[in-house]
């Protein structure tokens, strides 16, 4: 084998590798959003929170369970340290003194200790915020959730806006060059006027510059949604759902409006977490106050000698245990503990503003997100009934200015106004799904 054939092989290997390591997916609207919420890169980590707060909860609670710990020192004296003693201690004259080492040149201790927390105010209130703490990420995980739903009808619905788009355009080109060749047909007959072909040639060069434009438009949106998603943006994509079927079904939703109720959305929820984790730094401020009592528990060996096999001597290790109380009671902090209470007090109360504020802007929110919705829907009957109107129109123009009994302006003023419908309708229908998903969004009880 040749190194040109080997790397042919090589390359083509590679080439298979490629397309092997591509995914193929195929969504309706609800099996995307589904896909999202476990799949959405936020969402995993938003996962990963709740898991990480769990931790974080064992942590707290493991601070009232007995703490166990072994320890072994070991001393090499090279130089053991001195001090001077009255020398008439050994016999000496007085006024005199002499070095007396203390210690050995080997030292070596080795215990384990148990200690156990009895009675502590903050551990309590710790023991509650930890509960607090989880409760917080379980609920930004739902708020998470709404978001990503959301956001996946939105991307979603900018697809399928884009695909429509893209087959409209490329309708109206079809109808226009069938247009145009008729139209040049007539001019080398010297039926009709040079800039009746001319006009039309305009408006080719027109739709063919929208078309191209809105296929860009369409492979970005569709990135995002792919990135939405949490799928590779080389992996293919087919949306089952079409545009008008997900028009219908939240026209047919509309006639069902579901009521709110301000405590049962998340964001009125996170904040009434926000209230209680106030609350409980003020709990720990206060049970500072308290006096705190623990015990502890230590058991050991020592050994002492001049040279380092004094520790294979299992007689030369002497044995040692002790069991303490340690009760802690705060008397005066210089005012320290009184201060920071009353900063625990002023932010409760200003997390109690906030979540009035946060009711408030909520029923606002719903307000807006419902007469948006009304206002869409009136939009897109409005421009399904201009669209019809406008298909009519250019349709009557076309004949016309086939036949020569109108200008080209008129019929390029027709098409023009048809085009304009067209999107008009598609935008409406892409709003109405948009403003039923903020209303749901809003509603969703958590």
């Amino acid at each position: 084998m040749n190194k040109f054939t080997l790397f042919l092989l090589l390359f083509c290997v590679g080439i298979q590798a490629q397309e092997t390591s591509k995914k193929s997916y195929s969504f309706s609207l609800q099996q995307a959003i589904e896909h999202a919420i476990q799949y959405n890169y936020t969402s995993i980590n938003s996962g990963r929170d709740i898991e990480a707060a769990k931790k974080k909860k064992l942590e707290a609670t493991a601070l009232g369970l007995p703490q166990i710990n072994a320890t072994v020192d070991f001393q090499n004296n090279f130089v053991i340290q001195k001090s001077v003693v009255p020398a008439e201690f050994f016999g000496g004259n007085p006024g005199e003194f002499v070095e007396v080492a203390f210690g050995t040149k080997q030292n070596m201790n080795a215990r384990a200790s148990l200690n156990q927390l009895i009675f502590d105010g903050s551990y309590i209130v710790a023991l509650q915020a930890s509960k607090t703490y989880l409760d917080f990420y379980e609920k930004s995980k739902t708020k998470t959730d709404l978001e990503i739903k959301e956001m996946i009808i939105n991307s979603y619905g900018n697809v399928l806006l884009s695909e429509e788009s893209i087959d409209i355009l490329k309708s109206n080109i079809k109808s226009v060059e069938k247009t145009l060749f008729e139209t040049e047909q007539t001019f080398k007959n010297g039926l009709t006027e040079e800039e009746n072909v001319e006009q039309l040639n305009i408006r080719l060069t027109t739709l063919k510059s929208n078309l191209n434009y809105s296929i860009r438009l369409r492979d970005i949106a569709e990135n995002m949604l792919k990135i939405n998603l949490g799928i590779e943006i080389d992996d293919e994509l087919v949306l089952t759902d079409d545009l008008k079927s997900l028009t219908a079904l939240n026209l047919d939703l509309a006639l069902t409006n579901p009521e709110f109720n301000v405590e049962q959305n998340i964001d009125y929820t996170l904040m009434t977490n926000f209230v209680d984790q106030r609350n409980l730094e003020l709990k720990l401020e206060k049970s500072r106050y308290l006096p705190s009592l623990g015990a502890s528990l230590n058991y050991g060996y020592n050994a002492f000698g001049e040279d380092f096999s004094t520790f294979t001597n299992a007689d030369n290790w002497l044995d040692y245990s002790n069991l303490g109380l340690n009760l802690n009671i705060p008397i005066f902090s210089g005012f320290g503990r009184n201060a920071r209470t009353q900063q625990a007090k002023i932010a409760l109360e200003q997390a109690k503003t906030e979540l009035t504020e946060t009711e408030q802007r909520l029923k606002l929110e719903y307000l807006t997100a419902k007469s948006k919705f009304d206002f869409d829907v009136e939009q897109y009957f409005s421009s399904k009934q201009n669209l019809t109107l406008a298909e009519r129109i250019e349709k009557k123009q076309n004949i016309k200015f086939t036949e020569g009994l109108s200008s080209s302006f008129e019929f390029t003023e027709a098409q023009r106004q048809l085009y304009t419908a067209q999107q008009d309708y598609l935008q409406a229908m892409v709003n109405v799904i948009n403003s039923r998903a903020k209303i749901e969004k809003i509603t969703t009880k958590n």
